[in-house]
């Protein structure tokens, strides 16, 4: 029962009883809060405690463990981050020629342009933060559209997979694919790299280096595909390759997202300690927006509250035509939302994921 015996038991709980506290007594409660024991409770058996277990590794005083490997023994024996990458996802070594691949991937990821992550690490370095919180800030700018890796991939897999299974080629499955979901930011074909080889590049790396699968087979049906209904020029975009690599070098999506994401905030990190060296911080209310970048409604009086209903107006329509004259009118009130095309299905299944838990 614990380490308080009966009788102490008994007299605290009477003490309280006796007290009240708020409702604890109430006739509504499931059971009767002032005969509850106190102290350390024997281990209830048939439910599920509080724990981690986890396949990807252990530490103790004498080693760090990845996937059965010790950490230490893998650096002197010369592998690197690269190798590790195989390991902590897939639980294996790689060849050598998929740890050049993703060498190659990681260091075209790895990019540190003025790309929206990277303006947003700079941003948040203005501020006087630590690098980790602009690195996360940078991080958190892959979306569904910005690097969409696990939305593209988990649609790659499953019309690769409904072509095995409804026996039909990877060509009609292209074409089910742009029919079904059009040229969308998840496609990986667009008109971003048309004057750009690095998408293509990559492409004949993997098949180079002899690592080139279904994946990459299936990406150029898919190019062939949006081509042919396309009004304007498109072709594979750095998305559509780096996706289709990284899951014939046996990533799932999700790890790709998560790999390529850290990646890019390298170069996000390197922009946040230049900004700090090189810019000025920016202190609370310190910068200003002046009227010539504001182009809303101008200046006008604030109406004493005594004449508010003179100006006040009412967002009830009592017309469907009302309603639709105003939802009109309203998009011409930007930060208003009402240009945003509203998401039918739930925004989170964006990524792709079908359900909670186990993928």
């Amino acid at each position: 029962m614990g380490y308080l015996d009966q009788e102490k038991t008994d007299a605290l709980n009477n003490l309280k009883k006796e007290r009240g506290i708020g409702n604890l007594g109430s006739e509504k409660n499931p059971f009767d809060y002032y005969a509850r024991e106190y102290g350390t409770m024997p281990k209830d058996t048939k439910r599920a405690p509080f724990q981690w277990v986890s396949e990807v590794s252990y530490k103790n005083v004498h080693r760090i463990v990845a996937r059965g490997y010790d950490t230490t023994e893998l650096m002197e024996e010369g592998y690197g981050v690269i190798e590790v990458l195989f390991v902590d996802y897939q639980a294996r070594i790689p060849t050598i020629e998929e740890e050049k691949m993703l060498n190659y991937v990681m260091i075209m990821m790895l990019e540190d342009g003025l790309s929206a992550p990277a303006a947003i690490s700079r941003i948040v370095a203005k501020s006087k933060t630590f690098l980790t919180q602009a690195c996360g800030a940078s991080i958190m700018a892959f979306g569904h559209a910005y690097g969409a890796y696990s939305s593209f991939g988990n649609r790659l897999e499953t019309y690769i997979k409904r072509a095995e299974q409804e026996n039909f080629t990877l060509g009609k499955a292209a074409e089910l694919l742009v029919r079904e979901n059009g040229i969308d930011e998840a496609l990986g074909v667009s008109s971003l790299m048309l004057n750009d080889p690095a998408a293509k590049r990559m492409i004949a790396r993997a098949e180079k280096l002899e690592v080139a699968g279904v994946n990459i087979k299936f990406m150029k049906e898919v190019v062939k595909a949006a081509q042919a209904v396309s009004s304007d020029p498109v072709d594979i975009d750095m998305l559509g390759a780096t996706g289709a690599v990284m899951q014939d070098l046996g990533f799932t999506p999700e790890a790709t997202w998560a790999i390529l994401a850290i990646t890019r905030s390298f170069g996000a990190g390197a922009h946040y300690i230049e900004e700090v060296e090189r810019g000025e911080l920016s202190k609370l209310g310190q910068q200003l927006s002046p009227k010539t970048d504001y182009d809303g409604p101008p200046d006008r009086s604030v109406p004493p509250l005594k004449d508010r209903e003179k100006h006040a107006q009412s967002a009830v329509c009592k017309t469907p035509d009302e309603w639709k004259q105003r939802f009109e009118k309203m998009k011409g009130v930007m930060g208003s939302g009402f240009s945003i095309v509203e998401e039918i299905k739930d925004p989170s299944k964006k990524s792709g994921i079908k359900k909670v838990g186990k993928l």
